[in-house]
């Protein structure tokens, strides 16, 4: 069968793509490796998503999975291994098949750097956030502890000194690494701690999740506890788009280049959601990307019709 719209990826953005090709009479298929939702689906409450005073992110991607299934979108759940361009087709070959489609959307998104700490996982969206956009409104008047020391990790600590009474700052080596503005901007303010030279090593939990973080000091090894109910994570977040690297430009850290349209240097190739080189990584942003690319996926087949008859 050939698609007229194929989308890698199955978070907000690559639904939303698959949803308004479908509202546009084109068959769509999507490629997710995991499970539908992407790291939104972890999130125990989203409070920032238009017209939805407040629902997990479980409940949310569940939503939109429902809404875009009954529209009658394909769905497979497999890993993209290559993508090729063949004669003006495109080819996706998978682990476990290999699909073809007049156009693709790239919505890959990307994972956040861990710390790889025994029990990192189970206390994600129980104490442990990797985005204070997100998360960090519920913990406002409380004690935070963020981890980072990038622009991520300085944006972060920015934000959540507005409404946390306390930002404890811990970074493994002596300085930051990113702009120096937001470094002065940081040191001004008096509810924020900077700890440096340390490594995250451990955590301290409850029933209710987390209560402590632990870290040791890389200059004399000594350890210490912080008590904290949120940890925010900033070290980074890794994009995986190599295997699209013949079709599509990379930038050094590896997120695909395009333009406002969505497009990369291959007609008929789109990128949207966090996997693409942008300014704002967001729910919102990401289901702007989706719309966005899959609006100009149906262009790009309505003016080249002829290219598949």
């Amino acid at each position: 069968m050939l698609y007229d719209i194929l989308i890698i990826g199955g978070g907000i953005a690559g639904m939303t793509s698959a949803l308004y090709a479908k509202r546009n009479n084109k068959n769509v298929l999507i490629i997710e490796k995991e499970a539908f939702g992407g790291q939104i689906a972890s999130s125990p409450k989203v409070e920032n998503f238009p017209t939805i005073q407040s629902i997990s992110g479980l409940e949310l991607s569940d939503r939109i999975f429902t809404q875009i299934t009954e529209y009658g979108v394909d769905f497979e759940l497999d890993t993209v291994v290559s993508l090729k361009k063949e004669n003006d087709i495109f080819t996706v070959i998978t682990v476990y098949g290999e699909y073809q489609s007049k156009t693709v959307v790239i919505a890959s998104g990307v994972e956040h750097k861990t710390l790889r700490i025994p029990g990192e996982e189970d206390l994600v969206g129980k104490g442990i956030s990797y985005c204070a956009v997100c998360d960090g409104p519920f913990y406002k008047g409380e004690e935070v502890v963020l981890v980072g020391d990038g622009n991520t990790a300085l944006q972060y600590a920015l934000l959540l000194s507005e409404y946390c009474s306390k930002v404890k700052v811990c970074t493994l080596f002596d300085r930051f690494f990113g702009d120096e503005s937001h470094v002065t901007a940081l040191m001004k303010k008096d509810n924020v701690e900077v700890i440096q030279n340390v490594a995250t090593v451990a955590f301290e939990k409850d029933n209710s999740g987390l209560t402590g973080v632990v870290f040791e000091n890389r200059i004399d090894k000594s350890r210490f506890t912080i008590a904290t109910k949120a940890l925010f994570v900033a070290i980074g977040q890794i994009p995986d788009n190599d295997i699209y690297s013949s079709l599509a430009d990379l930038d050094k850290y590896g997120y695909i280049l395009s333009d406002e349209n969505c497009t990369t240097k291959t007609e008929g190739l789109f990128v949207a959601g966090d996997c693409r080189v942008k300014a704002v990584r967001q729910l919102t942003t990401a289901a702007a990307d989706g719309a966005v690319a899959a609006l100009n996926a149906c262009n790009y087949i309505l003016k080249h019709v002829d290219l598949w008859k």
